[in-house]
């Protein structure tokens, strides 16, 4: 019997592997280009608040590529509880990955990063050296634990991305991609 791939396992796949791709390049693309020409051509202030707005436009493009995610999961999920064939739709390193990328994205979406805008505010209006200086301190020690923390999801998004390759290639049969 041939088994052929249905054209929502296809559809699914091909939106995960979008959203994982658009995620890894959107971020390579903003530290490798943006960020280097953007401090190349305009001031600090300037720079930091035009990369404050870019970083919005990112985390949205972020939670969208999350929700995504998470809805095909569910969508393979329900569909194999109602047509039981083969494989379960998700393996626990898929659901692991995936819980750690929403919870971190949470974290800097929700949480830390709007605490990183309101400290580049205070440093961009204190009226005093020492102020600014203190204030800087604190959006800078802030700031490196968002950037670094989009570091880790691009490393779980990239993990994740190898873990949906290998079940591609596994699913793999004659006829062709499932």
């Amino acid at each position: 019997m041939i088994r052929r791939t249905s054209g929502w396992q296809l559809s699914c796949s091909l939106l995960e592997l979008l959203g994982l791709m658009m995620w890894i390049g959107s971020l390579t693309a903003l530290l490798t280009m943006v960020i280097p020409a953007v401090f190349n051509t305009l001031g600090m202030e300037t720079g930091g608040r035009f990369l404050r707005r870019v970083f919005d436009g990112y985390n949205a493009v972020i939670v969208g590529i999350v929700v995504v995610l998470i809805g095909t999961a569910s969508f393979r999920y329900w569909k194999h509880r109602q047509e039981p064939q083969g494989n379960p739709p998700l393996k626990r390193s898929e659901v692991g990955l995936l819980m750690a990328l929403t919870f971190v994205t949470v974290l800097v979406v929700a949480v830390l990063g709007p605490k990183a805008v309101v400290l580049q505010e205070i440093a961009f209006e204190a009226d005093s050296q020492e102020a600014k200086k203190a204030a800087l301190e604190a959006f800078f020690r802030m700031h490196m634990i968002v950037r670094a923390l989009h570091l880790i999801n691009a490393g779980l998004a990239i993990s994740l991305l190898v873990v949906k390759f290998r079940q591609w290639g596994r699913n793999q049969n004659a006829t062709g991609f499932e």
